[in-house]
């Protein structure tokens, strides 16, 4: 299996052999399906958050007394029926939404969307990277070389991640670190960005 490699100037420069194992996995939409809900409900942040009667300033005699009053019986003032009482089953942030998935099912679900990228010609390699070079334009400018049009994933490897403050502020294109890749930010975005460097270290992880 080889894909193409690109200069900075968008031009092809070579054929580059990469490992059937990482790049030609058979593809499984419900195992790609359930990486990617645990992957959402994993990086869910719980922010709704209201008080319940216990939660409300308020004092904690009874109103009136049971009976003889003709009024409904009352406990307490901050009971949910009342204005600036608590409120009754609402959110609270203690809620987990966390769900669990195998290490060797997430793994291969990153692989298969890896491969079905390889596949649909949406991995772009590039030869390297001038780290020397931080510049939103530069990197703007590497983009329209290559003619990628459509949302964009920027993989960099651990010495290029200073790079990522050069993509940060394009439309239409996200970074990640290539260690953190997963399911989710690949599906969300049409194309995939790579080095060589980044080509090598999946292999080296995934491909065993």
């Amino acid at each position: 299996m080889k894909i193409s490699v690109y200069n900075i100037v968008g031009k092809e420069i070579e054929k580059m052999e990469v490992s059937e194992a990482v790049f030609g996995v058979k593809k499984n939409n419900d195992l790609i399906h359930q990486a990617m809900v645990a992957t959402q409900s994993n990086q869910r942040q719980v922010l709704a958050h209201t008080k319940n009667r216990g939660d409300r300033a308020g004092s904690g005699i009874k109103p009136w007394r049971q009976k003889g009053t003709g009024r409904a019986r009352v406990g307490s003032v901050r009971n949910p029926a009342w204005k600036k009482g608590g409120v009754a089953f609402g959110p609270r942030n203690d809620r987990n939404f966390t769900k669990k998935i195998n290490k060797k099912m997430n793994v291969k679900a990153i692989l298969m969307v890896l491969s079905a990228k390889f596949r649909d010609g949406e991995i772009m390699v590039l030869d390297k990277l001038d780290s020397t070079q931080k510049k939103t334009k530069m990197m703007a400018e590497i983009l329209k070389n290559l003619k990628i049009s459509g949302k964009t994933l920027m993989a960099f490897s651990s010495t290029e991640k200073d790079l990522r403050i050069a993509s940060r502020n394009i439309k239409k294109v996200n970074n990640i670190l290539t260690s953190q890749l997963n399911v989710l930010e690949m599906l969300k975005n049409k194309f995939l960005l790579m080095t060589k460097e980044s080509v090598k270290y999946l292999e080296e992880k995934y491909g065993k």
